[in-house]
């Protein structure tokens, strides 16, 4: 596992994501302290786009919007 410093992480964040791609690890560090790892995302945390938008629904089911409606908004800007 290689170790970068976060100034070269962000400037070279491209290749750092090839790199990355192509399964390497790599621990991000700031002021010589690790404070992140960027790795490959295993098979197995994939998900589908169905699975995603599932999850998607089921977050927007139990966190429902609240409050102002938006007609109340378009109505109060005319007056």
């Amino acid at each position: 596992m290689r170790r970068v410093g976060s100034y070269d992480a962000k400037t070279h964040l491209p290749r750092l994501l090839d790199e990355v791609a192509r399964g390497e690890t790599i621990t991000i560090t700031k002021h010589g302290v690790p404070v992140a790892v960027l790795a490959p995302i295993s098979a197995d945390r994939a998900i589908s786009v169905p699975e995603a938008i599932a999850g998607l629904r089921a977050f927007r089911a139990e966190h429902p919007l609240g409050g102002v409606m938006l007609r109340e908004l378009i109505d109060e800007g005319r007056r």
